[in-house]
């Protein structure tokens, strides 16, 4: 018998939430555009480079906006009964809001003056090194048929900040797409957020009340930005925004893995394989924050063997990313997105589903289908769905069925008459200039590279 989850009442705190959630999606929505106007005013809107797939100039700060939508939830959420208890009992919000200032004015900096490589990268340490200080850090880890096993104060620090430094550049390898970075993390942290409020609300440990709270405010950060970076995007969040929303996303599952502790969920009764086999539910979530990650690290792993085989810098950007790939064997745009939420959706919600009930084999079986369905879609990047007559009202037109066959138009050849004159030379391909960092990583460095675009790739 698998482990069972106790059912948890909706009530108030799943209002306050809710609120707390919707006030950090309407302040960073509302702010976006006035923050869009302050980008291009300030010239933070850099060219177009090799591996960008947009066609114009985009404004990028949106993290901004962004970190102003996390105080305000941080904010209400300190205000409202039933999770002011979070902040009197707990110094973590302190510590994540005190790691957001650093990492944010450092992503600020390099989205308008590009700064160097080592400089991020020793940022993201001492923006986790701060958080460390105030008590967000991993205390310990469970281990499958051991138990929990005690950090000392060196090992939790450096586990503290190898995760946190992971995280922050794993979420910036997606940021390549328009709409993805957000989307994708907003997927992970609704599976996240399910998760600790189980934890929170289910055996009443309130340990997990910061996770839950991070989570829910995760979402409405990305929420109230996506309809700003949907697909043609009107502004891009940037480092300042890819790294904030990173070191949030880290600092939940810091929060959740290295302080909640499994002994309190008592399963650890009865006889040894029993407890086993009743805690291998709860050893998949507690590591939930690395697979909900799991497509941005494989993508991260694989550019760095992709790059250090090639005899490149680890950090140099390309356009071999996963995103890239998938517009490269003809997914257009919008169905590369969609398919990266697929499968961030699928392991994100799987995990979580398994947790809930290990025993259940419908899960496996539904899991292994949709796994087939994703496959399929990989493989037909160029069919396209039609939908039917009534809701042709509703899709865009390119999924509309075409009522009137356009008619054939004869082309003209055209055959130049023989001339004295040497013909024109044809002027020289010229290379992108690369300007920023959009969809690397985030401590990468700005360097030239030959154009991997193929014929039908929309750029």
């Amino acid at each position: 018998m698998g482990l069972r989850w106790p059912a948890i009442s909706v009530g108030q705190p799943v209002r306050d939430y809710l609120l707390t959630l919707c006030v950090t999606a309407a302040v960073t929505y509302l702010l976006t555009g006035p923050v869009r106007k302050f980008a291009i005013a300030t010239g933070a809107m850099p060219e177009i480079r090799a591996r960008d797939v947009h066609r114009e100039p985009t404004p990028r700060l949106g993290g901004i906006a962004m970190f102003f939508g996390l105080c305000a939830g941080l904010l209400v959420a300190d205000h409202l009964q039933n999770l002011n208890s979070v902040f009197e009992q707990s110094n973590e919000p302190r510590a994540l809001l005190s790691g957001a200032v650093l990492i944010w004015i450092i992503g600020v900096l390099d989205d308008k003056f590009e700064i160097d490589a080592l400089i991020k990268l020793g940022g993201q340490m001492i923006a986790a090194g701060v958080m460390v200080m105030q008590g967000l850090t991993i205390l310990w880890i469970p281990v499958p048929g051991v138990g929990t096993v005690s950090l000392t104060s060196w090992q939790g620090t450096l586990l503290t900040v190898a995760l946190v430094v992971v995280t922050i550049n794993a979420v910036n390898f997606v940021d390549g797409l328009d709409g993805l970075a957000a989307g994708m993390v907003c997927i992970a942290a609704a599976a996240f957020f399910l998760y600790s409020y189980r934890i929170w609300f289910g055996y009443m440990i309130e340990a997990a009340a910061p996770a839950t709270l991070f989570t829910a405010i995760l979402m409405g950060m990305c929420l109230g930005f996506l309809p700003h970076n949907m697909h043609p995007a009107r502004i891009f969040m940037g480092d300042s925004g890819s790294m904030l929303i990173g070191l949030v996303l880290a600092a939940a599952a810091i929060s959740v893995t290295g302080q909640v502790d499994p002994d309190a969920l008592k399963i650890f009764e009865g006889s040894t394989r029993q407890a086993t086999h009743a805690a291998l539910p709860v050893f998949i979530p507690l590591l939930l924050p690395l697979t909900i990650i799991a497509i941005p690290v494989a993508d991260l792993v694989l550019a760095i063997v992709r790059r250090t085989w090639s005899g490149k810098s680890p950090f140099a950007a390309d356009r071999g990313h996963l995103h890239h790939r998938l517009l490269e064997i003809g997914h257009s745009h919008s169905r590369a997105v969609l398919i990266m939420y697929f499968w961030s959706a699928l392991i994100a919600f799987g995990v979580v589903a398994y947790s809930v009930h290990s025993a259940s084999m419908w899960i496996v079986l539904l899991i292994v289908a949709l796994s087939a369905v994703g496959l399929v879609l990989l493989l037909l990047p160029r069919f396209t769905p039609r939908a039917p007559r009534w809701a042709e009202a509703f899709v865009p037109p390119r999924y509309r069925r075409s009522k009137i066959q356009p008619e054939t138009v004869p082309t003209l050849s055209y055959e130049p008459e023989a001339s004295d004159e040497e013909p024109e030379e044809e002027p020289e391909e010229r290379t992108p200039v690369p300007a920023g960092v959009n969809g690397a990583t985030a401590i990468g460095p700005r360097s030239r590279f030959p154009d991997r675009r193929k014929a039908g790739t929309r750029g």
